[in-house]
């Protein structure tokens, strides 16, 4: 184990000595050494019947698994995973971190990410990639909430974790700002691929994903990169049918 890693557990487990958890939602006592209680955990809006391509939740009388956008063709990416819909309480912990700068909320989502995606279980990713913000908005926020909610998973699975390997390229506008439509066109050009990678399957990290036109762009240009096989790690998918 790396120095900076066995650093980071002992300091995580003095954290947790020193400071018993205690839940983010509700303030009762944490559960499993985490900031979620028992209660609060089981009322998190699982995405458990969603699009097997780009992880849009389905409505229950769909058997077929896709949905109709993804049938109609199939996306940059090869798919993704989303293990909660973008609802309360899910999109309050987001919000959070995303706008007050909570970073315990990128740790409690992060780990709960990871132990959705170790139950789904192979195929692995070669190296794990956040969508990356132009250095405006990072010195305007000072995280990279993406790169915050990837740590988990990339230590948990052992996997490299390359915080540069993107660079955003262009100030965009916020996607919250824009319509749908605009939401299409917004990120085009804005990403380059800054290093070689190791292997040819990436994990793309992201917060949220409502119409996917940002990690679409990011996936166009892994593919010209060379990667083979690109899965989308987000934490909640929007929308939904009906």
């Amino acid at each position: 184990m790396r120095m900076r890693d066995w650093l980071a557990t002992r300091l995580e487990q003095l954290h947790y000595f020193l400071l018993p958890s205690t839940c983010l939602l509700c303030g009762a006592a944490g559960a499993a050494s985490r900031d979620l209680c028992a209660g609060c955990a089981a009322d998190l809006p699982r995405n458990s019947h969603a699009c097997a391509i780009c992880a849009l939740p389905l409505s229950l009388d769909n058997q077929i698994g896709l949905c109709s956008p993804c049938c109609a063709q199939s996306p940059e990416y090869d798919r993704a995973f989303a293990p909660f819909c973008y609802r309360p309480p899910v999109n309050f912990l987001i919000r959070r971190l995303k706008f007050n700068g909570r970073l315990s909320h990128a740790r409690l989502l992060g780990e709960l990410f990871a132990d959705a995606r170790a139950e789904r279980g192979a195929p692995w990713p070669d190296c794990i990639l956040p969508v990356p913000l132009h250095p405006l908005r990072l010195r305007e926020r000072g995280f990279n909430q993406a790169l915050e909610l990837a740590r988990s998973a990339a230590y948990r699975f052992q996997i490299p974790l390359l915080a540069q390997g993107l660079r955003r390229t262009r100030y965009t506008t916020p996607q919250t700002q824009l319509d749908a439509r605009a939401r299409q066109t917004n990120p085009r050009g804005a990403f380059t691929l800054e290093q070689p990678l190791p292997g040819s399957r990436v994990a793309l990290v992201d917060d949220v994903m409502t119409t996917a036109s940002t990690v679409a762009e990011c996936a166009r240009v892994l593919r010209a990169g060379g990667v083979a096989d690109i899965e989308v790690w987000i934490i909640a998918r929007a929308g939904g049918e009906r």
